[in-house]
């Protein structure tokens, strides 16, 4: 028997293109970035990745993004990636949308965007290019060609580069409709609020890349959703941020802002050199995986395990 995923379900009936409506309400929410643990042999491991999964869903999260820089995108191989990519789209099945991380040069985020298309997947978010020379229009037809791979994808370009200006992305969503949300990462209030009323504030869905801390000032200029590593040890407090902003009771937001500050801030410490090894050594302190990274990340000593065991087991999980 076929069965028909609420995305497919909702879709247009009528010729034409698609209108990505289901995709774009994926993305106004927690944008989860599930970690990628390891085994013993420093393998993939895909059970725990399944159990890890199914937690977050469990807790009430429906846009998960594997192969994003909490899954230590950059670390894995091709053949991991694609691994980590097809065990979220069956592990997930209609429980919710997957935007697949995608990047490196161009026929490798191609290849790795049309995997996603055809496992089933929705969106693709397309990682910041790896290059010491980027030109903006380099940066648009970098994505260009992406998208015009899967047009059938909606897009999320992930926006880290500080001199971007919004014409750039609103001339590559001219040329690729399928551009439909973008992954604001820039550490600057003012100016993702200038940028996206430049690149056409009501056109994208707009997604705060630097997750809950910056949550309720990039709301205020217009954000709907965010991403959360954090989310991968306690959903029910992402969420909580998530509700309250969406009412606009910033002062419950920044409850949770002071509840996640001291976890956040020692992800964020040393250029965030720690951002991945802190979440998985809450969830080693949580039993749910192993604390085992891969460089250029490292573990933490264990001198500064207990800390970050302590915020966790603080939380109501």
């Amino acid at each position: 028997m076929t069965t028909t995923s609420p995305a497919q379900a909702r879709a247009p009936r009528t010729a034409g293109p698609p209108s990505f409506e289901a995709q774009r309400a994926a993305l106004a929410g927690v944008v989860a970035i599930p970690v990628t643990p390891f085994a013993e042999d420093g393998s993939v491991d895909p059970d725990t990745y399944r159990a890890l999964l199914r937690r977050l869903l469990d807790g009430g999260i429906t846009t998960l993004t594997p192969n994003g820089n909490t899954g230590e995108f950059y670390a894995l191989t091709p053949a991991e990636r694609r691994l980590v990519t097809e065990l979220t789209v069956e592990e997930a099945g209609d429980r919710a949308a997957i935007l697949v991380g995608v990047g490196h040069d161009v026929p490798t985020a191609v290849a790795s965007a049309r995997h996603a298309r055809d496992l089933g997947a929705q969106m693709v978010m397309v990682h910041q290019p790896v290059h010491p020379y980027v030109s903006q229009s380099g940066w648009v037809d970098y994505h260009r060609a992406i998208a015009e791979a899967v047009p059938e994808l909606g897009v999320v370009p992930y926006i880290r580069n500080a001199q971007l200006t919004g014409a750039r992305l609103a001339e590559l969503a001219d040329a690729c409709p399928n551009v439909i949300g973008v992954k604001y990462a820039v550490p600057d209030a003012a100016r993702f609020a200038a940028f996206a009323r430049d690149a056409g504030l009501e056109r994208f869905v707009w997604v705060a890349g630097l997750a809950e801390p910056y949550a309720p000032s990039y709301f205020a200029a217009g954000a709907t959703g965010f991403t959360s590593g954090l989310v991968n040890v306690a959903p029910s407090v992402s969420l909580t941020m998530l509700e309250a902003l969406r009412s606009g009771d910033y002062p419950t937001a920044m409850k949770v802002w002071e509840q996640i500050r001291r976890f956040e801030e020692l992800r964020a410490a040393n250029g965030s050199a720690n951002n991945v090894t802190v979440v998985k050594e809450a969830l080693a302190s949580l039993g749910l995986c192993r604390r085992e990274v891969r460089p250029p990340s490292r573990q933490l000593p264990e001198s500064e395990r207990a800390e970050v065991a302590a915020i966790a087991a603080g939380w109501s999980i």
